[in-house]
Parts: C-alpha cells; structure tokens; sequence
C-alpha cells in the first residue's frame, strides 16, 4: 500500500494522579499532551529524506544519525515528569532487550531533564539505552519536526537502515504495534 496508514488507537493519557507517581499531569511548560496513540507506517516509496542529528546523551557520549547509520533504530521522545513515558518505559525497555541481538538500536532523546534526573529515572524503570539531552538545544526535536509535533510527547519512531522515518506512534508506545513496525523495517531491509 502506497502513502501513510494511519489508524488511531485508544489510549488513556490521562489516567495516573500526580500523588501516585511524584510527578504533575501537564507537560512543564503548562502545553497539552498531543500523543493521542495514533500510528503510521511509510512505504519505503514515500519515506522523506533520511534525518540528521547528534547530541551528547547523559554519559557524555555524542550519540546521532552517524552512530546509527545501517541499523533500524528506535528513536523515543520522552521526559521524566510526562505520565505516559513513564508508563511506557518498561515495555521499551523490554521492546529494546527483545530486539537488541538482531542489530537495532534503540535511542531515547530527553527535551526537558538534566543529567541526574534521567539517571533517575533510568534506575527506576531498568532503562539501559542511551538518551540524547536535547532541552538545551532543541536540536534533536527540531531535526525531526516533519514527524513528531512538539507536545506529542512521548512519540517513538523506527528509522530504516538509511536514517528514513518508516514509522511512528504518537503517544504511548504499545508493543504490540512497535514490534510490528521494527519486524517489518527488519524484514525489509534484509532483502
């Protein structure tokens, strides 16, 4: 199929209280999620210009579109006080462990938090992927503004093996679309 299959899903994104979780239901700057679960996959025909970023990821790595160049990637917007990062971040996790042997990398790019809160958060919720600090710059995000608007956070992409968006999710990333979508990049470039 040509063009862009887009297909909502339900999703609660506002189902936890800030006193369950230590954290508040709206995004820092007072915005409104716009991640309402939505999905899309682009044909390899209708795919854009591969994307190109780097910035510097919470060990002090430089991490971007050259580390990942050849292997499907998994990008995940993402910031520690956002209700359904957090909610999602154990299956990303698992997402990432499950397909960590078949070459896909996995990146998680921060918009809002310094370095001690995504160490945080990673110990919390046994995140071992790297994350891009991206509040100081804006950088990353705006490399990828054809694709994640700026309050659909979280938003999780799978880049082809060329850099080239082949999917997204707009809201919490449910396994059961993303293993999909990484299965299908996978497949396609091995051919």
């Amino acid at each position: 199929m040509g063009g862009v299959l887009s297909v909502a899903l339900v999703a609660s994104l506002t189902a936890c209280s800030g006193d369950d979780l230590g954290f508040t239901e709206q995004p820092p700057d007072g915005g409104q999620f716009a991640g309402d679960g939505s999905w899309g996959v682009f044909e390899p025909d209708q795919r854009g210009a591969a994307v190109e970023f780097s910035g510097e990821t919470e060990t002090g790595t430089t991490l971007g579109s050259a580390e990942l160049a050849g292997d499907v990637a998994v990008v995940n917007f993402w910031y520690a006080a956002c209700p359904p990062c957090r909610v999602e971040a154990e299956d990303l996790e698992s997402v990432w462990q499950q397909y960590a042997d078949d070459g896909v990398q996995f990146v998680g790019v921060n918009i809002y938090d310094q370095v001690a809160t995504v160490e945080s958060f990673n110990a919390q919720f046994g995140i071992t992927y790297p994350s891009i600090l991206d509040v100081s710059s804006g950088s990353v995000l705006a490399a990828f503004a054809d694709n994640v608007p700026p309050q659909a956070i979280p938003s999780t992409l799978v880049l082809d093996r060329d850099g080239k968006v082949a999917a997204y999710i707009l809201g919490i990333a449910d396994p059961g679309v993303l293993g999909p979508m990484i299965d299908d990049v996978l497949a396609e470039s091995s051919t």
